[in-house]
């Protein structure tokens, strides 16, 4: 359940990097743990996907537009769209973790937090993405 908080965290602090488009400065990662009293695993694993979503944003947009036929990354929901980025960061940038357990976590974050259509939608365009990532891992594991 840590990795779900981390992960629910994570979200949070994409969605307010999303509609602000301001960094996540030091300030503001300190003010957000503040209100958020977590240990430092829970930190640890949530900066790194949101830090690492943000360094990649553009390819990991590039690869949701691709499988979200009909769908610009622009017109999902804010929400929507950034379980997305993580969960596609998560599946090409942290092969520890398997695909299945990312998606079935961004699935259920979706039910949380999203609407009742979301997790449908967010299931249908992961699984898309995962053949790719499995391919991917298999390749770099070689």
């Amino acid at each position: 359940m840590k990795r779900r908080r981390a992960r629910e965290y994570a979200l949070q602090l994409l969605f307010q990097y999303d509609l602000t488009g301001n960094e996540l400065d030091e300030d503001t990662l300190k003010e957000f743990w503040e209100s958020n009293d977590e240990d430092q695993d829970v930190r640890q694993f949530t900066q790194g996907i949101v830090q690492g979503t943000i360094e990649h944003i553009g390819a990991l947009d590039e690869i949701i537009r691709t499988a979200a036929e009909h769908w610009s990354v622009e017109r999902m929901a804010v929400v929507d769209r950034n379980i997305l980025r993580a969960a596609v960061y998560e599946l090409f940038y942290m092969p520890d973790i398997p695909s299945s357990v990312t998606i079935n976590e961004a699935i259920e974050i979706s039910k949380k937090y999203s609407t009742g259509d979301s997790s449908a939608f967010i299931n249908g365009i992961l699984d898309k993405i995962q053949k790719t990532s499995d391919d991917r891992r298999k390749k770099n594991a070689d």
